[in-house]
């Protein structure tokens, strides 16, 4: 977890970088997008690898890394969003 909390730090920031001229509402759709495609690659590999239902990918965890792994999500898709409104780099 602290790895792809880095990861998606560097990810968004090298983002937010690239692309100067998006405006803020703009971010947060970048966010979430990555949010669905994350998800999707989740599910798929879940599916493809241990035969589990979305909601066993989803909700099969223990509270302290279910709590954990919903808090990461969460960051994920608002990264950009943040990284971009407190750089200043936005419209």
């Amino acid at each position: 977890l602290p790895l792809m909390v880095v990861l998606m730090v560097l990810a968004a920031r090298w983002t937010t970088r690239r692309w100067t001229s998006l405006a803020l509402p703009a971010w947060l759709g970048v966010g979430l997008f990555a949010l669905a495609l994350l998800l999707a690659a989740e599910f798929c590999l879940g599916f493809t690898l241990r035969g589990a239902t979305p909601g066993e990918i989803l909700f099969a965890r223990d509270p302290v890394s279910g709590v954990a792994y919903a808090a990461s999500l969460a960051a994920f898709a608002l990264m950009p969003l943040l990284l971009a409104r407190g750089s200043g780099r936005a419209r």
